[in-house]
């Protein structure tokens, strides 16, 4: 294992030897210690499957739908999971890079020491996905996307696109969202309740103040 700082986060992530792991493509009910490149699991249909110790890169599993099971102690690279339906997963120890979740509904997911680099979540739905750890979104793109009855304190939003992102009944109490892009945001001021922000974006924060009390600045 190798731990990676993001701000004042500290997450705990899988440090993996591909020589270490055995080369397949075949999906069936979970893997352990395995290497999977380019697979093309488009569509398929997962339930209580577990997948731990293993390296991704390169896979198809738009249009999936995983229920229940869990991804554990694994590195996931350049992969689509666009359009998926994630439900009452547990994701835990993972690293997750450069992949695209366009689309994709995440319901019941519980997050703890998780890291998205360089992912895509435009019009993505988050509802009640829960950080029961450290959690970091770094170089993000979340435009255009909903999250409700979300649970997320602590965690890193850093650098991250979030124009047309909707928030409603979140939680993100102590939330780093420094260097993110908030022009754009759709969300309640109490869900920014307790949020770190830098100075820069002082300016945005002030547009949605306005948006959100309906303000009207005038001219003396």
């Amino acid at each position: 294992m190798r731990t990676t700082t993001i701000g004042d986060v500290k997450v705990l992530l899988p440090d993996l030897e591909p020589d270490d792991l055995d080369t397949t493509t075949n999906l069936a009910d979970g893997l352990t210690e395995a290497l999977v490149r380019g697979a093309a699991w488009r569509g398929a249909h997962l339930e209580d499957a577990s997948i731990r110790s293993s390296l991704i890169t390169g896979v198809d599993l738009s249009e999936s739908t995983w229920e229940g099971g869990s991804l554990y102690g694994c590195e996931i690279i350049r992969t689509d999971f666009s359009g998926a339906t994630l439900i009452g997963m547990t994701i835990e120890r993972c690293a997750i890079t450069g992949s695209r979740f366009t689309g994709t509904r995440l319901t019941d997911i519980r997050l703890k020491d998780v890291l998205f680099d360089g992912c895509r979540f435009d019009y993505a739905t988050f509802h009640r996905v829960t950080a029961a750890g450290s959690v970091a979104f770094t170089d993000c793109t979340l435009t255009n996307g909903a999250w409700s009855s979300c649970r997320l304190p602590r965690i890193a939003l850093r650098s991250c696109e979030l124009t047309g992102l909707e928030l409603n009944s979140c939680q993100l109490d102590g939330t780093d969202l420094r260097g993110s892009r908030l022009q754009g945001l759709k969300t309640p001021l109490d869900n920014l309740r307790g949020v770190t922000l830098s100075e820069d974006q002082l300016p945005d924060l002030t547009q949605l103040a306005v948006a959100a009390l309906d303000l009207t600045i005038g001219n003396d």
